[in-house]
């Protein structure tokens, strides 16, 4: 419901045969790129604000261009830039990116992929990835300590310049070895190219960094990589055979793209980087050591497509596991309920939220068929059917036309952005029950949902959040960097108002001022309150002035994110266990922001 800009899409493509296999086998010298287009449209939920590609040609004569780039802004750059696409940038390596801005910056120059050139082929950079770095102030340091002056500062530019950096040591180190050997000339040459060991490079570049990333790229004398943070937190995919080696964010994306089936497909491991040499030669290497696994639950809840066969099993156990806490808000009362999802991406655990409920009244109805006499039971038609009442009562209608100057025009405008199913439930007898994915900053609730809803006149309205209480910012690639930005820890903060409790707060505020980087201590702010008591706050927060319908919001426990969802333990967001020090200390960080700009005003 409440979109959330977040971690960028990546594609890559490496061809291991000659361009004219690919002409002769699937009619077309650009076999490549017309998969990277796939690859990228089937990945466009990953970014909308801009998109580039990166393109290789190996063997080209000096004097002709072998390295290609193309970028645009907005959600059209991949149509943008692929109606450029000619011939000419036909190579045996491809790479594409998708962004979505988490820092705020915008324009062209922040798109992906970024590109540094020289005269050395082996020299020539070209990098994308889906990161978010906690520590670029530490690596700026080290990289101008080094008497390097980087001429924009963000952590894709910056990590351009220090691995470019590394990648000239290491072109050089290989100079010297070939000089040793009595080469000379375009030997030299060949020699470098054919010589490059990215692995001494992501190493010497990688280890300066804390944070969430999956790191591509490709170099000009035909190197070809992706790196995982040794955490784990954002994902990566990769598939090979005799023809092609490709690398994606999404694993349903190569599996549609190259019709594979799921078990075809592997996942980088944390701290693992899939290279791929000059010759086509592929393998894996260790480039940091594995840390305690934090892959996000988030991608799982919401992010990534819901098409992989996991995830969508995942996000049905979300749904199912609240069963028994939705029973409990509507007093058990199925006959006198109706189910519904806010579209889109909470629809499959609306689909495991009724099958929940649908197993609940098998069960039950096994229990009273129980208790009839045996004799009785034969001669009763007992239908198990376990039925519940479903409606799409939510539909998003019309997108808000920034155009609109005026605020108060604005405001009514967005609060038309949904409309409901006239007509979907019985006015004052039935409940209504909405699950969505999450629930963040609960505006979108405030000036739009529950204004609509209460003109369906519910019994009670139950909101549902497949995912726990958001309460703490993410650092990895999310656009969610503000505690202020977050329903729950705006209800708390006005608890604890309430109750009084300022010298909790004056206490976490110069804890995290005196101690930021070795304990989260925001998280103390929580710990007076229990998740119902938050839950209540909210809906007093978020309630509109003049509604009558009662609301309830029940959200998914910390221990059914895990169950549902065990390989992906990182679950920062709501429990404040950051993976990396840098999240820690930027948490503490955005608290004391919090209390100075409050102080201001």
């Amino acid at each position: 419901m409440e979109q959330l800009k977040h971690e960028c899409g990546v594609a890559m493509i490496r061809l291991l045969k000659p361009l004219d296999y690919y002409a002769q086998k699937y009619g077309t010298w650009v076999y490549g790129f017309n998969k990277l287009y796939l690859m990228m449209e089937k990945q466009h939920n990953r970014g909308q604000e801009g998109a580039g590609i990166a393109s290789v040609s190996l063997d080209k004569e000096p004097g002709t261009e072998y390295m290609f780039r193309e970028k645009a802004e907005g959600k059209d750059a991949i149509t943008e830039i692929f109606s450029r696409v000619n011939e000419k940038m036909a190579g045996e390596l491809y790479m594409g990116h998708l962004r979505y801005s988490t820092t705020g910056k915008s324009g062209l120059q922040y798109v992906h992929p970024f590109l540094r050139r020289n005269n050395w082929r082996a020299k020539n950079l070209c990098l994308c990835g889906n990161f978010n770095m906690t520590n670029i102030d530490e690596v700026f340091r080290f990289l101008t300590s080094q008497g390097q002056s980087p001429r924009i500062y963000g952590d894709s530019y910056i990590t351009l310049e220090l691995m470019g950096h590394r990648l000239d040591r290491e072109v050089e180190r290989l100079y010297a070895i070939a000089k040793e050997q009595g080469l000379q000339g375009t030997d030299i040459t060949d020699y470098i190219d054919n010589h490059v060991e990215m692995a001494n490079v992501l190493r010497t570049t990688m280890e300066h960094y804390d944070g969430g990333y999956v790191m591509c790229g490709l170099t000009g004398s035909g190197e070809m990589f992706a790196v995982r943070d040794p955490w784990g937190i954002r994902p990566a995919f990769y598939y090979r055979d005799d023809e092609m080696v490709a690398v994606a964010s999404e694993r349903p994306v190569l599996q549609t793209t190259f019709d594979l089936q799921t078990e075809d497909i592997c996942e980088l491991r944390p701290g693992e980087s899939l290279i791929v040499r000059r010759n086509g030669e592929s393998h894996l290497e260790q480039i940091m050591p594995a840390q305690k696994l934090s892959a996000c639950s988030f991608e799982r809840i919401y992010f990534s497509r819901g098409s992989d066969r996991d995830i969508y099993q995942e996000r049905k156990r979300l749904g199912e596991q609240l069963t028994l806490a939705i029973l409990k808000a509507i007093d058990n009362d199925v006959t006198n309920t109706v189910f519904s999802y806010i579209p889109n991406t909470a629809e499959v655990a609306f689909y495991g939220m009724t099958d929940g409920f649908r197993k609940a009244a098998i069960k039950r109805e096994e229990s009273e068929l129980a208790q009839i006499p045996e004799r009785e039971q034969a001669r009763t038609k007992f239908k198990l059917h376990g039925e519940v009442r479903t409606e799409k009562v939510v539909w998003k209608d019309i997108k808000l036309r920034t155009f609109i100057a005026d605020n108060s025009e604005r405001n009514d405008l967005a609060a038309h952005v949904y409309d409901i199913s006239y007509g979907s439930l019985r006015p004052y007898e039935d409940n209504l029950v909405i699950i969505d994915d999450s629930i963040v900053r609960g505006t979108t609730l405030k000036e739009s949902i529950f204004k609509i809803l209460d003109r369906l006149h519910p019994k009670k309205i139950v909101m549902v959040s497949s995912s726990p209480q958001i309460r703490y910012p993410d650092y990895y690639g999310i656009d969610m960097a503000r505690l202020e930005e977050f329903c729950a820890f705006r209800a708390t903060m006005a608890l604890i108002e309430e109750r009084g409790l300022w010298q909790l707060v004056n206490d976490t505020y110069l804890a995290c001022k005196h101690d930021p980087q070795t304990e989260n201590h925001v998280r103390a702010l929580y710990e007076p309150f229990t998740v119902e008591e938050i839950n209540r706050k909210i809906v007093e927060m978020l309630r509109p002035k003049g509604m009558q319908a009662p609301i309830e919001l029940v959200f998914q426990s910390i221990e059914g994110l895990h169950e549902a969802c065990p390989n992906h333990p990182g679950d920062w967001y709501f429990t404040g266990h950051y993976p990396t020090p840098g999240g820690t200390r930027l948490c503490n960080a955005a608290f004391v922001d919090y209390i100075d700009t409050k102080q201001k005003k």
